[in-house]
Formats: C-alpha cells, structure tokens, sequence
C-alpha cells in the first residue's frame, strides 16, 4: 500500500481532514492505512447514517468502536434519503453528500477502489454519458467548497482483502450490497464477474480508460476556457466570436459553462440543437434552451445565462 503513502503525500494539505467511513472493508482499510500514515490529530471520520437498513444503528455502533480502539474522532450523521427519479442510489448519494458538505471539514477522503472505478466507467457508458462522465471518478476533485480525494482508486480488491486479512481487520457487510436490482450491484456481480475470465485484465484496463478520458476532457476544458475568454462580455458571450467556433466546439463550450454554473447539462439532442440555432438564426431571432436552474438566451447579440429566481 505504499501508493498510498504517495498519494497522501501529494495530495493532503493542511486543513480539516475526514474519511466517509461506512464500515465496509474498503473504508475500514483506508481507516487503518490512515491511522499509521498522518499524524495523530490529523484527520477524523464520519459516518453518514441513512437509515435504510434494520442493520443501520449496529453499523453505527461498530464504527465508532473501530474509531475508539484508534484515537480516531468519529462524528455519525443521521440523514434523510428521499427517492426522486434518480432512484434510491442517487439519493442515498446526494444525501451524503450533503452530510459531507455540511460538516465542516475542507477534504473528505473516500475508499472507492479500482474496480469500483471500473463498475462507474461501465455505468456512465451505459448511461449515454459523455466524455466527462466517461472519466469516472477522479482521484482528486472539487465538489462545490469540498474536495475529495480517493486514495484507493487505483488498488485493487484482492489488494484490500489482503490487508485486511494481514492486520486481522473486521468490518461489517452491507446486504443491499449483493442487490440485483440496483444497477451498479448488477454491473460489479452479473457483468463485471462475466467478463473476468476472458478478460482477467479487464477491470485494470477500464480503470485505465478511465484515466485517460479523464485526460481529454481535462483538454477541452482547457480549450473552452480559452475559449470563453475570446467570447466573454461580462457573464454573456458575444455572438460574434461564438460564431466563429464549428458546432462541435461551441458545444464543448456550452457544457463547459454550464458545468461553471452548476447547472446540468442537457442531452445530447436538445444542445446540438440549441448550437444549431446559435450559429445560424437570423438576427430577429431570439433561440434560448430553458433548463432547469434557468435559461440561456440569445439577445441583442450577446448569448446570457439567466438563472431561476
């Protein structure tokens, strides 16, 4: 686990550190690599309690005993998970999420693993997602004032099991974990166990397509950015520079600043749409997209994101 010594070393910074601790293996590892690699005082842990198991208020228990036998501050954060259209994964991540943010600390470190980076790539795909979602998750990135880093995700399981299995770790097993109905439970024990013995090398290599996806989007941000300085007028864009870029650029723009607002970026078929529009409506014409955090319109030829009040 020497990697992860590595990362840390990279990657931690002074501030307010935390580790989502759940009680499964992988976090439970992280909890020990942790407690042997910063200093004492260095980092606490939460767990997120989101009460949809009968086995919730144990886990909750077995965490804080782990915590105590380590000199480890544990904060446990009930939280309330309401299903949307999402479905019950989604809002049991955007709750902790929130938890994460609400907690006051700056970084919150997460034990996703390599073949959960591999589970994500497959899921996106299979999503319809884009470049950016093509990515997976990043071992470091922002989300709003936080930052998470993800010191495992380029260890593998048997790697974790082992050292749980070396330092007599215990940890507690989540049931909906082995749900077939959730599509990621789907994808990690129907899919991703099929494909193994043709491909043994395979979760190494999705994990490594996902970096490199990773990459090119880091480049078309790069190239909207540059992008958006040639075209910006205070929050607008001038349609006239817009108009300059081919269709395939402009909408790597769109999406940049959309992902810039923190607004969600539509699919596919309505953006191309919309760029269409852009580059060819006569100056009488006025072409706006309405989203769900607002509106981007076409007026007086400046190109205006207006959010909802």
């Amino acid at each position: 686990m020497s990697r992860v010594g590595r990362f840390l070393a990279d990657h931690v910074t002074d501030g307010r550190l935390a580790l989502g601790l759940s009680g499964g293996i992988d976090s439970v590892v992280l909890l020990h690599l942790l407690s042997r690699l910063l200093p004492a005082g260095q980092f606490a842990a939460i767990h997120v309690n989101h009460g949809l198991s009968p086995n919730a208020e144990r886990w909750a228990v077995f965490c804080r005993d782990r915590c105590a036998s380590l000199n480890i501050p544990l904060s446990v954060v009930p939280v309330q998970v309401s299903p949307t259209g999402g479905g019950i994964e989604a809002a049991a991540r955007l709750a902790r999420y929130q938890a994460f943010s609400d907690s006051g600390f700056a970084t919150i470190l997460l034990a996703q693993h390599r073949a959960d980076q591999a589970e994500t790539l497959l899921f996106n795909l299979l999503r319809g997602a884009g470049l950016h979602g093509a990515a997976a998750m990043r071992p470091a990135r922002e989300h709003g004032a936080l930052r998470i880093l993800r010191p495992l995700l380029d260890v593998s399981k048997a790697e974790i099991r082992d050292y749980a299995q070396q330092h007599s770790l215990t940890w507690i097993d989540d049931e909906s974990n082995d749900d077939r109905r959730f599509s990621r439970n789907f994808l990690r024990h129907e899919v991703l166990t099929a494909i193994a013995p043709r491909f043994p090398g395979g979760e190494a290599a999705l994990a490594r397509a996902a970096t490199h996806f990773a990459e090119a989007a880091d480049l078309l941000d790069e190239l909207a950015e540059n992008d958006w300085q040639d075209a910006a007028d205070g929050d607008a864009a001038r349609l006239e520079v817009l108009r300059q870029l081919s269709s395939a650029r402009l909408k790597n723009l769109l999406r940049w600043r959309l992902r810039q607002l923190g607004w969600r970026v539509p699919d596919s078929e309505r953006l191309t749409e919309f760029a269409r529009q852009l580059l060819t409506a006569a100056v009488d014409r006025h072409p706006c997209l309405n989203l769900p955090e607002g509106t981007m319109r076409l007026s007086r030829g400046r190109l205006t994101w207006l959010a909802c009040k």
